[in-house]
């Protein structure tokens, strides 16, 4: 006879272990999985009344909270009460959990039976069973059994909270996805723009002398500096005879030459710091704004020479029908005006880079007193770099529109 009870009581464990088991794996909710498992335990049981409360530690909160046949103001009473004691006692562990519900009042009298269990390090749980409509009491048979379905049931849970952090996991990744197109559509909006505005600068390069850029690029919002005095050397170049030049070998001709030679002196320039503010048919106007007094004088002076040795080289290698040019050079060094300047007018405001003053002025006329490709120096600059270079002083000059004579220097 307590063999077939033992058989009995065997068939039942293993049908309810069965029965609860495959409730609980059907689904990857934890709350579906809680509420399955609670209400096949309590069926296989016979039970009106059973509570499994799930606990996350970290955040201090129920988590979830799965009752059934309980009074609604047990249940409030429950919640309420819980979540004091998880903050006034900083629970960390189920037996802690357990020990506390057992021993307070908010915890509903009609519990006959009270199973802790932990899913993970920090995410406690409880299961609350009442007790049986037949009346007995639960055995440790009962508890070998309740053991082992919630062991399965962590297990389910487990594999549950994994799920669930692979689906948010994706949610994720998918709007992590859905940013990065959006951040990739602005990047290359904004790298159309800046091709763009590199292409207006690369154009823009070709017509803006190289201060104005430098000054741009350095303060892109902020207004343009108008004109200031400052110390500087500057360099006026022109083709001698380019009038009857052009006569002899027509407009189109004379320009493709020009463009030869100066595509040549270009590099002279940039190479030492030279910037062409304006620039004519037959000649270039060029500005050395280095702070230092003889910096610039010098600079001035090697562009000069470098130049006059391009234009040899360039005449040496002309062809019998083509027509040798003769540089001239006017350099002269001192304050003038350099910077933008504003011009009103009824269609609106224009600005111009250039400079201007009694030094420019200068400059120009030592230039047009040259002739047979002679570089000309002021006398300041014959004295800022008269340590680098040689000189003949010519004597002075009474030069166009400038009312006291110019002292003038070759360069040798």
């Amino acid at each position: 006879m307590d063999l077939k009870v033992e058989l009995d009581r065997r068939v039942f464990y293993l049908k309810t272990l069965y029965d609860v088991s495959k409730d609980i794996f059907a689904s990857v909710e934890s709350e579906t999985i809680l509420r399955n498992f609670l209400l096949m335990a309590m069926g296989n049981f016979g039970l009106s009344e059973g509570l499994i409360i799930l606990i996350n530690l970290q955040n201090q909160k129920i988590e979830y909270i799965v009752p059934v046949g309980l009074d609604e103001t047990d249940v409030a009473s429950l919640k309420k009460g819980v979540g004091q004691l998880i903050l006034q006692k900083n629970i960390s562990a189920s037996h802690e959990i357990e020990t506390a519900l057992r021993n307070q009042i908010f915890m509903p009298q009609s519990l006959d039976f009270v199973l802790p269990f932990v899913v993970e390090p920090g995410y406690p749980g409880i299961l609350g069973l009442g007790p049986k409509l037949v009346g007995h009491a639960y055995t440790d048979n009962d508890q070998e059994l309740l053991d082992t379905l919630v062991n399965n049931l962590v297990i389910a849970l487990k594999n549950a909270r994994s799920f669930e952090k692979i689906k948010n996991l994706n949610l994720n990744l998918e709007a992590t996805n859905v940013q990065l197109q959006k951040t990739l559509k602005e990047l290359k909006a904004a790298l159309r723009k800046v091709e763009i505005l590199e292409g207006i600068k690369a154009n823009l390069c070709k017509f803006v002398p190289t201060a104005v850029t430098r000054l741009v690029e350095k303060s892109p919002t902020v207004d343009i500096v108008e004109a200031r005095e400052r110390d500087l050397t500057v360099l006026f170049l022109d083709i001698e005879g380019y009038t009857s030049i052009t006569e002899q070998l027509g407009p189109s001709e004379v320009n493709a030459l020009t463009e030869k030679y100066f595509s040549v002196f270009m590099d002279a320039i940039y190479e030492n710091n030279g910037d062409v503010v304006e620039t004519a048919g037959d000649g270039l106007m060029v500005l050395f704004l280095s702070d230092d007094t003889v910096t610039n004088a010098l600079e001035a002076l090697k562009a000069a020479q470098t130049i006059k040795e391009k234009e040899c080289l360039i005449n040496d290698d002309c062809s019998i029908d083509s027509l040798p040019l003769v540089i001239n050079i006017g350099i002269c060094s001192g304050q003038a005006f350099v910077g933008a300047s504003k011009f009103e007018s009824y269609t609106g405001s224009r600005w111009v880079y250039t400079s201007h003053g009694t030094t420019i002025n200068i400059a120009a006329r030592i230039c047009s007193h040259a002739t047979g490709g002679a570089v000309l120096v002021s006398k300041t600059t014959a004295e800022r770099v008269n340590e680098h270079f040689s000189f003949t002083r010519l004597g002075k000059f009474a030069l166009k529109n400038l009312s006291e004579e110019v002292e003038i220097f070759a360069l040798k």
